[in-house]
């Protein structure tokens, strides 16, 4: 399913070409994150939940991503919307995802990306700014590159 929306008016929210609003939480493995701390690196947020069938397909792909990338540094941070963090963390540990999935109890995450949907992933450079975004999904490779493209 695909779902669209404005993509230049911001007014305090995520849009490509602006800096990326922070994202400031607790993982599944209940770790601390920033995404501050990713700059400098090209950054791939994707918000997921595992009953989404769609975020499930495209999960090999990030992995295969990650790997034919990391000469570039690429980070792929996961952000879970919409679904409890157990059955979360289970799919994670089946898939074998090594990337940090933020947990966001009061979708201030959710509002701040202005996801209408799932999947929706955004692509950041390294200086911090949105380049692009992907609305639903699964992602192929072909989309993959063309956004990647604008952060490496």
């Amino acid at each position: 399913m695909w779902w669209f929306v404005n993509g230049n008016s911001s007014e305090g929210h995520a849009a490509v070409g602006d800096v990326a609003p922070p994202i400031v939480g607790t993982t599944l493995d209940g770790q601390p994150f920033d995404l501050a701390s990713l700059r400098g690196r090209p950054v791939v947020v994707n918000f997921w939940g595992p009953s989404c069938i769609p975020c499930r397909d495209e999960f090999p792909e990030f992995l295969r991503e990650l790997d034919a990338h990391s000469a570039d540094g690429l980070a792929i941070v996961g952000v879970l919307t919409d679904d409890p963090p157990e059955p979360a963390r289970q799919f994670v540990a089946d898939y074998g995802a090594t990337w940090p999935t933020v947990i966001d109890p009061n979708e201030s995450l959710k509002r701040a990306y202005r996801v209408v949907g799932r999947p929706f992933t955004w692509f950041i450079d390294r200086s911090g700014v949105i380049r692009s975004r992907q609305i639903g999904g699964p992602m192929t490779d072909e989309e993959f590159e063309r956004h990647y493209d604008k952060i490496r």
